[in-house]
């Protein structure tokens, strides 16, 4: 992906129910996620960092925004463009930091392989009155149900269709969407929807999974592109709908045995533990049993045994010294000094 253009996505939380720490966390999965998981199916490069506030993006970034109202009752959140034509979200802040970073995540990997949410695929109606179709496509809204997200990082983000999803035929050993929750083209899951464009009528379709024991057809009429794009179209009249969808990430966290405050509790201990490495290794701390302070020695011993223990490795396969081989900077005021 040599000649792949960086495309670069801003979170920012314009809500005081989003932590910094928060942010941070929900922008090192959703950065996880896009560089690790997304490139496998999607020729995409990308980058996701957190900005205190709006101000603080420099040009060039995609913003996604988090608010208390974005003016779209019952909407999770929603993309469309800026008066330069690129793109951006609003997703609907919440107290529960599994519900935000799902939509989050959704809007991040919908933006970032359709930014303009005009771009459509060719292939066959699901619906079987109708012959070849065009698809919106939009990754996340198949499978965008809670029950079908996974974790990165311990925090909750969306799975995605692959772009085999518009393959003509089902095949053995194909990935239709990156957990596998999908497992045929143009399956629309529980929770989930998918949207086309007639071509013979210009009406708008939908397959949607919002109730009931199977999915249904809805006929939404044309749409026109002088009001936005259709992805941004589509999404208001979802919102309410994909909101449901959405608004059981706890759920499903807690279901997948890993939710956000559990992650978050590992974090904490790993860093409890690093921090008193550091210590060891910068002389700050004393031997609070013995009232001595810990000589240098003592203090390499413990943080090569500490380290054994965190990784698990096996001491045979170490080679002998290694832990006292670190390699220090030289001191640029030392060699001022000696000039």
């Amino acid at each position: 992906m040599a000649d792949t253009l960086l495309r670069q996505i801003a979170l920012v939380a314009d809500s005081k129910r989003i932590s910094a720490s928060d942010l941070s966390r929900v922008s090192a999965a959703l950065q996880k996620q896009a560089t690790r998981d997304l490139v496998q199916f999607w020729a995409v490069k990308a980058t996701v960092d957190a900005f205190p506030t709006l101000e603080d993006v420099p040009i060039g970034y995609w913003p996604i925004i988090m608010m208390d109202d974005i003016n779209e009752p019952g909407a999770a959140g929603f993309h469309t463009e800026d008066s330069n034509g690129q793109p951006f979200a609003l997703v609907t802040a919440s107290d529960d930091l599994d519900v935000w970073s799902l939509t989050a995540s959704h809007e991040m990997l919908e933006m970032l392989v359709d930014p303009s949410g005009n771009r459509l695929m060719a292939g066959d109606s699901p619906k079987t009155d109708q012959g070849r179709v065009q698809f919106l496509v939009e990754v996340c809204d198949p499978p965008e149900d809670a029950r079908f997200a996974y974790t990165v990082n311990g925090i909750l983000v969306s799975d995605f269709y692959s772009p085999h999803y518009f393959d003509p035929v089902a095949a053995q050993g194909v990935r239709y969407s990156f957990t596998g929750a999908v497992q045929r083209p143009r399956d629309v899951l529980r929770g989930g929807y998918l949207s086309w464009v007639e071509p013979v009528s210009n009406n708008w379709w939908q397959e949607t999974w919002f109730s009931g024991a199977q999915s249904s057809f809805r006929n939404l009429g044309p749409l026109s592109a002088q009001n936005g794009s259709f992805r941004s179209q589509l999404d208001r009249i979802t919102s309410q709908d994909t909101q449901q969808a959405l608004a059981g990430g706890m759920a499903a966290a807690i279901a997948k045995g890993v939710p956000a405050e559990t992650g978050h509790d590992v974090t904490l201990a790993r860093t409890a533990s690093l921090r008193r490495q550091i210590s060891f290794l910068t002389g700050r701390s004393d031997d609070r049993s013995t009232g001595t302070q810990v000589d240098r020695t003592d203090r390499l011993a413990a943080v090569a045994s500490a380290g054994r223990a965190m990784n698990n490795r096996d001491t045979q396969k170490r080679r002998p010294g290694r832990e006292d081989r670190r390699r220090s900077a030289p001191s640029v005021w030392g060699a001022e000094a000696a000039e």
